[in-house]
């Protein structure tokens, strides 16, 4: 599914309300969150308060932009650069800068009228006090939407989105032809998978969220909408989970009243998984604040009763006795998960790849 046909599920606020500009404001401090200060997309949903107090409906399109933002960056710097009188110059204002990207992302990749677009962000930057650069974002935009079609078509989507440096180790790994596969795939948005507590009401759930089921045990439906709006999240009924993920905890076999450390374990999908398969679950990671939302996920599921917490670096920390079986997801570059996670692609470097291997190395 497309971002168009995502956003098509969303709809655009009414052009004239102060929803609009709203939804649009907090769209831009999350992108300031991910690319100015560098911190996590999920992160910064959960402490920007002027997204958190917007309706549901207008949530799911704030993320929309500006997950679309983040996932055709490459594209979209691109077409301001060729689209501005002096090439390069609007990179200088990191603010302007984003204000143009939210623009040219509703605009080139989503279902917004472009008068809708083209408003809301100059009056962006007139509420930001860049009253001299009104008419700037104004002719960009405008320039944007007479030629912007036509500058599109002749991009190479892969290569302008994909950072140099990963988009060669696949490359390296896998060949071009597949590499290029790869990075084409990440521009489309992720589906929604589910793991169901009770695997016995597999079917029900399945026909209930309109989903189709995995062997595996999970649920995919089409990404889209508000998740905790679904029928069965406020019960606890199910979490997400990405259908690969839920594997392995299913390589244990029975675990029924055994007791299994799950390392590194937030956020729970997996101590979650393992919880409702019977198991006695010790859960362990080192972040304070992930622990926080995985202790919540256990409340919602009524799962908590299972599992016993330790907020502690999982290289050093030891159980008081011998357990039945290790669960260890150790930290990644989370390269894999571009589809659901495209902040990824703007906060990790070849760098990061190195210093993981050797957190890895210890912890196993």
């Amino acid at each position: 599914m497309s971002a168009l046909d995502d956003h098509e599920l969303y709809g655009d606020p009414n052009p004239e309300s102060v929803e609009m500009l709203a939804a649009r404001k907090a769209a831009l401090e999350l992108l300031d969150l991910v690319l100015v200060r560098k911190q996590a997309l999920d992160a910064s949903l959960e402490k920007c308060e002027d997204f958190k107090s917007l309706p549901s409906r207008d949530k799911a399109f704030t993320r929309m932009i500006v997950s679309t933002t983040l996932r055709r960056l490459g594209q979209i710097d691109d077409l301001i650069e060729k689209c501005e009188e002096r090439p390069g110059s609007v990179a200088r204002n990191a603010s302007l800068q984003n204000i143009l990207r939210l623009g040219v992302a509703q605009i080139m990749f989503m279902n917004v009228p472009d008068h809708a677009a083209v408003d809301t962000s100059v009056r962006l930057a007139d509420g930001l006090g860049m009253e001299k650069q009104k008419g700037f974002v104004n002719g960009v935009l405008r320039n944007i939407v007479r030629n912007g079609t036509e500058l599109k078509e002749r991009q190479d989507p892969a290569l302008l989105n994909t950072p140099e440096w990963l988009l060669k180790t696949w490359i390296e790994d896998y060949g071009l032809k597949t590499a290029a596969q790869i990075a084409t795939a990440n521009l489309v948005e992720a589906p929604l998978d589910i793991t169901v507590k009770d695997q016995s009401s597999l079917n029900y759930w399945g026909g209930t969220l309109n989903a189709s089921s995995f062997p595996s045990g999970s649920l995919r439906k089409p990404s889209g909408g508000n998740v905790t709006s679904l029928q069965g999240f406020d019960d606890g009924m199910w979490w997400v989970q990405d259908a690969s993920a839920a594997i392995p905890a299913g390589l244990f076999g029975d675990i029924e009243g055994k007791t299994v450390v799950d390392l590194c374990a937030a956020p729970g999908g997996k101590t979650a998984q393992l919880a409702a398969m019977g198991a006695d679950v010790v859960a362990v990671d080192r972040s304070a604040q992930r622990m926080k939302r995985l202790s919540e996920n256990l409340k919602r599921l009524r799962l908590d009763d299972k599992v016993e917490t330790f907020i502690a670096d999982g290289s050093v920390w030891r159980p008081k006795e011998p357990v039945d079986f290790v669960l260890c997801d150790a930290p990644c570059s989370a390269t894999g998960t571009l589809r659901r996670h495209p902040d990824v692609a703007q906060l990790k470097s070849s760098r990061d790849i190195e210093s993981l291997i050797q957190v890895q190395k210890r912890i196993l």
